[in-house]
């Protein structure tokens, strides 16, 4: 608890180039024969990062979930993998804040896919996604004075849908059929979210 915590804290301070929000019509990614089966999102021991604005448990699941069917939805292969998705922390950027501090708003989220043909995980340890807000010139001033806790929110799992996509467009070679066992051995390795803990390192 105390480690995402720090990791909070660190996150807070974190400054980025701008990158512009997109609606969900981006190019679908290979994602190998992938097609969307349940979506479960969970958020048993969530923790508020300190300068965050207050957002209840039922709205974040509710966020996240409208997140992964929107961006996941547009796939229809013939293998259903079913997500499984831990929301363990967040900052939601508030206003009255000095400007000086220019907090970021963040979200942590742990990812478990499900093998629906094998019924079991495709990972065995969770995979850990770290994302910030995306960046705009209002960012500058703080979300926190720019958009309502819903919107953050939204902003947020939309990054962390856009990861989740990127991550099984990475490991798409074993989301089809007779995948050669050397094939499969290298799949599902990353467990951590290197990027994010590096630009931590980097603070």
């Amino acid at each position: 608890m105390k480690r995402l915590a720090l990791i909070l804290s660190a996150l807070l301070a974190l400054s980025a180039c701008a990158v512009p929000t997109q609606p969900v019509n981006e190019e679908l990614l290979d994602l190998g024969d992938f097609q969307l089966g349940h979506n479960i999102v969970v958020a048993p021991d969530i923790q508020m990062g300190p300068l965050s604005r207050e957002a209840s448990t039922e709205d974040w699941i509710a966020s996240m979930k409208n997140a992964v069917d929107a961006r996941f939805g547009r796939y229809e292969g013939t293998r259903l993998v079913h997500f499984g998705v831990n929301i363990g922390g967040y900052v939601l950027a508030a206003p009255g804040v000095p400007l000086v501090v220019s907090p970021k708003s963040v979200l942590i989220i742990t990812v478990t896919a499900w093998d629906d043909r094998a019924g079991g995980k495709f990972n065995k340890e969770p995979r850990e996604i770290i994302v910030l807000e995306s960046f705009s010139g209002s960012t500058l001033v703080g979300t926190g004075y720019t958009m309502s806790a819903e919107e953050q929110m939204a902003n947020l799992t939309y990054n962390a849908a856009k990861a989740m996509e990127k991550w099984l467009h990475e490991n798409r070679a074993c989301l089809v059929d007779n995948v050669p066992p050397e094939v499969l051995a290298s799949c599902w390795k990353k467990t951590k979210d290197n990027k994010g803990r590096e630009a931590l390192e980097l603070q």
